[in-house]
Parts: C-alpha cells; structure tokens; sequence
C-alpha cells in the first residue's frame, strides 16, 4: 500500500513542479477528487491548498456531502470553499453542470489568487470521452479528450488507473461519498462505462490505457498541425476579419481544418465540425462572384480571392434623401435586369448586377440594396454600392431612422 501512496503522490508533484502560489482542489467528495486532494496536502502542505467543493443541487445529500469534504479539510489543516451553484435544466444536464462548476472553480480561484486548479480526472475519465467522441462522431483533434493543462486547470491524476485510485483512498482511509448520478443510465457517459468499455476490455483488458494513448497521439498531432495553422493565419491575413483564399487553399486539408477553426473562433464564431468541412469547400471552392455560408454567431463569405468571417450583415435601415435638379424621384430596392449608365464607363449600359460583380461586391451586401430612379423618364442615377450616374446632379444622403425615447 505505501508504494501506491507514493506513485500517487508523484503523479501530483509531477504536475506541480512549476506551479508557484495557492493551489486550488475540486473535490466533489468522491474516491477521485478525494485521493487528489490528501495528496496535494502531502505534496504541497495544507497551508498552500485550497479544497474547493461545488453544490450543484442536484442531490437530497449534497449538504452531507459537502460537510464531510470541510470536516476532512479541518482534520488535515486547510481551508476548504464551499459554491453553491445554479445549473440549467437544459438537454444536457451533464454539460450545463460542468460549464456551472467550471465558472464557480476560475471564480473562487480568481478571489484566492489560486496559481492552479487541480482536478480528479483519472484514466477512466480520459477512456470514456475518448470513446464518447468517437460514437458520436469527430476528427482528429477531438481524440485529444481532456487535456492535462488548460491555462490553470492541471490534472495530474490523468494516466491512474482506478485500481491506482481505489488502492490509495484505502491506505489512506479516505471518507469518500459516491455521486448516485454516476450510476444513472440516463446519461451516455454512464453506458460508456458499465457497457461499452467493459465489453471492449475482454478485447484488450488494457483499453483505458490504449484509449489514453491515442488521447497523448492526438495531442502531439494537434500541437503541430496547430504550429501549421498559426502560422497559416498570419501569411493569410489580410485584414482584421478577412484572409486570402489563394493562401488558404494551398493547404493540406488537416492546417485547412485547424486554421479555419483558429480564424473563425478568433471572429467570435461558434463553429463545429460541420462547419468547418463547408467552409473548406467554400475555401477551395474556383473563383466565382460571392457566396456565404450561416454559422452561429454569424457568416462566413466568400467575397472573390477574400474568406470573410463575421456577423451576418445586416440591412441597412437608413433613409435615403435625395436632391437633384431633375427631381422628383423615387428610391426602390434594385430588381433583376435593372440597366444604369455608371460615370466610369462614361454613358455605356449595363446591368446593375453586372457592376456589382464588377466592383467585387459581396452578395450579402447586394440582398435588399437600393436605386434611385428619376420619375420623368424611369432612369436610374444611382445605386447603392454604385455611386451616380453618368451626368447625374444629384446627392444622396443616408438618415438614420429615428429611435424613440
């Protein structure tokens, strides 16, 4: 037994080697966050922990739960903080209880000056998303599964097996309370694992192990191609949301992928995998007049040589006031074989879509625009995008619309 106390602890002073300052532990009460935190207090001492337990009242014995991890703490001399915490009943209760503990844990950690927050994820842990995201569908850099370092967040306890885990909470005589919603066979991660892994472990009984591995390949897979697309991002920007297309395509499809996440997510995009796959075709897509694609949060446009990425644009909802000497006019939105005689081509005509084309105007930005039209004689002296005509006198000035209040 005293051998796995020292592996354990190993693990965590690993983890820790560089990290200076007050350490923040999530402790659900469970063998996990448990066997890390006795061992955070032996590696670090009490006075540099902080054992940080989240109610998610979810539970009718969360207040005995959270009791038993402040009595543990008190016994082995460190503070212990307990968040209450509200969690969305949306689809996913799992996911909106995780995004609930994570803000509490960055919230306590942030009042405390906390240099890291540790938490329990064992090799079961990192098996089962890795699984999970492979049932469910994803590319490479979803196999990268829970990271061992994300800004604060460490997990040292990332390649212990569960007998690792259930060895030290006894040699230890750890009080430790287990989530009954870890039984529950609502949630798929539960099914992973009474089900799917076991069953795969009569296959390879070291699948926890072969599943971490390919999380570690996956990583060092990412940080290279993620090298790539940073590097890609730089050369191919050309303006503070807009990249080359040219620059873009000559990637192989893996930077592609990576960079377009990189640039879309940096635009304030939320975008999945799906996307990522139409903006690639959009990317590599021969040079033809604009396209757009929705993504949430917004679009991505295909503008000639030019990806685009940013809010949807929105129509304008400016006035037009128009004066001239040949008055009076009328302001419409542009109709299909509307014909104007722009001042660069001094007189000849042509389609109004036409010009746009010519002057590389994005689509989006052509849905819903406006010419003016001179009532004597139905001719259009200026358009949106376009400018006056040929020989017009004429100012066209955009008002605001009134807001009330």
């Amino acid at each position: 037994m005293a051998g796995v106390v020292r592996t354990l602890r190993a693990r965590v002073a690993a983890a820790l080697v560089l990290v200076r300052g007050p350490i923040a532990v999530a402790c659900s009460g469970g063998p996990d966050s448990m066997a890390l935190a006795d061992a955070a207090v032996a590696v670090c001492g009490a006075a540099r922990v902080v054992i940080v337990h989240v109610d998610h009242g979810l539970r009718p014995d969360a207040a005995a739960t959270a009791a038993m991890v402040a009595t543990w703490a008190a016994s082995v001399g460190a503070a212990c903080e307990i968040a209450t915490v509200e969690v969305a009943r949306t689809a996913s209760l799992e996911a909106a209880a995780r995004r609930a503990r994570y803000a509490a844990l960055r919230a306590i950690a942030d009042r405390l000056g906390a240099a890291a927050i540790l938490t329990g994820h064992t090799a079961r842990d990192q098996a089962e998303t890795v699984m999970l995201r492979l049932i469910r569908g994803t590319g490479p850099a979803g196999l990268v599964g829970i990271r061992r370092r994300r800004g604060r967040l460490v997990r040292p306890l990332l390649d212990a097996p569960r007998a690792e885990i259930v060895a030290y909470v006894q040699a230890r005589g750890l009080p430790v309370h287990d989530d009954p919603m870890n039984a529950d066979r609502r949630f798929a991660r539960t099914r992973v694992r009474d089900a799917i892994l076991p069953l795969l472990a009569t296959e390879n009984p070291a699948i926890e192990r072969a599943l971490g591995q390919l999380a570690d390949a996956a990583t060092a897979w990412r940080a290279a191609i993620d090298r790539a697309a940073r590097k890609a991002d730089r050369r191919a920007a050309v303006g503070p949301t807009t990249w080359d297309v040219t620059a873009l395509a000559r990637l192989d499809d893996a930077v592609l992928a990576r960079a377009i996440d990189r640039i879309a997510r940096r635009a304030g995009l939320a975008i999945e995998a799906p996307h990522v796959r139409a903006i690639t075709r959009l990317a590599r897509a021969p040079r033809a007049g604009s396209r757009a694609i929705d993504v949430p949060g917004g679009a991505v446009s295909r503008v000639y040589d030019r990806l685009e990425f940013g809010p949807r644009p929105a129509e304008s909802r400016a006035e037009l006031q128009v004066a001239g000497p040949d008055g009076p006019y009328e302001v419409r939105a542009w109709r299909p074989g509307d014909r104007m005689r722009p001042a660069r081509l001094r007189g000849r005509s042509r389609t109004v879509a036409d010009l746009w084309i010519d002057a590389q105007i994005p689509r989006a930005a052509r849905l819903g625009a406006r010419v003016v039209v001179r009532a004597a004689d139905g001719a259009i002296v200026w358009a949106e995008h376009l400018g006056a005509a040929h020989g017009a006198e004429i100012a066209v000035t955009p008002v605001p619309p009134r807001t009330s209040g």
